[in-house]
C-alpha cells in the first residue's frame, strides 16, 4: 500500500511526539496548515519539505517519492529512499540541500523561543502583576533580558527594586547600579556601596561623595579611609583642611576633637555621622 506524503509527515510527527501546533510553530505555519498536509487537502511548499526533512532527519526523496518499490525488495533500500525493515533507516540517507536550510530553521526556532512568555491575567493599573519574557518584560513583577517593574530582574532592570547587570531603582543591585540605595561593582546613589561608589554617602574600595569611607575615600565634607581626602579627613594617609592620622582606631581624645570640629564647621552634618564621634 502506497503511503502519501501527508501520512509520512503525520507518522514522523507522532513518532517525535509533536503536536500539530508545536510542529507548525517550528515551521512557521499554522496548525490548520499541518492538518491539511496530513489529510491530503494541501501540499507543503518545497522550502517546507526541505525543513521537514531536516527536522526529522530524513531525505526529501523519502518524503516525496513513492514507496511501491518496498514491495519489490525487502532487503535493500529502494531508489526513492524508503527504508527496509532491518538494515536501513531514512536517517542514513542525507539530502545535500538540507544542510543549507538548517541555519534558517534554527533562526526561526530562536525567534519562536524569544516570543515565549508568561503574562498574568491579574493586572494593577493596566500592568500585568507578573510578566516573564526572554525579551522585554514589563509588570509589577518583571523578569526578562530587559525588565521594568516594581520588582525587576534582568540584564537591564528598572524599578523601585531592581537587580541586573545594569539596574536602576530606589534599591538597585547589580554590576552597575544606580538608585537611592545602590549596591554593585560600580554604584551611584544617595547611599552607594561598591567596588567604586559615587554618591552622597558612599562606602567602597574607591569611594567618592559628600561623606565617604573606603580604601580610597574622597569627599567634599568628611572622608575616612586608608587614603582620605576631604574638608575633614581621617585615615592612614590624609589630605584636607582638618586632618587626623590614625592606624589602630580613633583615640577618645581625638574623637572628642573631631566631634567639636564637625559641630562647628559642618553644623548640618547628619546626626548618624556626628554620633560616630560623640
Amino acid at each position: 500500500m502506497q503511503i502519501t506524503l501527508g501520512e509520512k509527515i503525520m507518522q514522523l510527527r507522532q513518532k517525535q511526539r509533536l503536536s500539530q501546533e508545536a510542529f507548525g510553530e517550528a515551521l512557521g505555519v499554522s496548525r490548520q496548515a499541518v492538518s491539511k498536509w496530513e489529510t491530503g487537502q494541501a501540499m507543503p511548499d518545497i522550502d517546507k519539505i526541505v525543513a521537514i526533512s531536516s527536522i526529522f532527519g530524513v531525505s526529501t526523496d523519502y518524503l516525496l517519492k513513492c514507496d511501491e518499490c518496498d514491495e519489490r525488495s525487502e532487503k535493500s533500500q529502494n531508489s526513492c529512499g524508503h527504508p527496509d525493515n532491518e538494515n536501513h533507516s531514512p536517517v542514513e540517507k542525507e539530502d545535500p540541500t538540507t544542510a543549507s536550510n538548517e541555519g534558517a530553521l534554527w533562526e526561526r526556532l530562536k525567534k519562536k523561543i524569544a516570543r515565549l512568555e508568561y503574562k498574568s491575567k491579574t493586572t494593577v493599573f493596566g500592568v500585568p502583576l507578573v510578566h516573564i519574557k526572554l525579551g522585554r518584560a514589563k509588570g509589577v513583577i518583571a523578569i526578562g533580558l530587559s525588565a521594568t517593574g516594581a520588582l525587576s530582574i534582568g540584564l537591564l532592570s528598572i524599578g523601585p527594586l531592581s537587580w541586573g547587570i545594569l539596574s536602576i531603582g530606589l534599591l538597585a543591585t547589580g554590576t552597575f547600579a544606580l538608585g537611592g540605595i545602590s549596591i554593585g561593582a560600580v554604584s551611584a546613589g544617595i547611599l552607594a556601596l561598591g567596588g567604586v561608589a559615587f554618591g552622597v554617602f558612599t562606602v567602597g574600595g574607591v569611594s567618592i561623595g559628600m561623606y565617604s569611607m573606603g580604601g580610597c575615600a574622597i569627599a567634599s565634607k568628611i572622608a575616612f579611609g586608608g587614603y582620605a581626602r576631604g574638608f575633614i579627613a581621617i585615615g592612614d594617609k590624609v589630605s584636607g583642611t582638618y586632618t587626623w592620622h590614625i592606624k589602630d582606631g580613633i583615640p577618645e581624645s581625638m574623637r572628642e576633637e573631631i566631634y567639636k570640629i564637625i559641630c562647628r564647621e559642618l553644623p548640618n552634618t547628619p546626626k548618624f555621622i556626628v554620633n560616630i564621634f560623640k
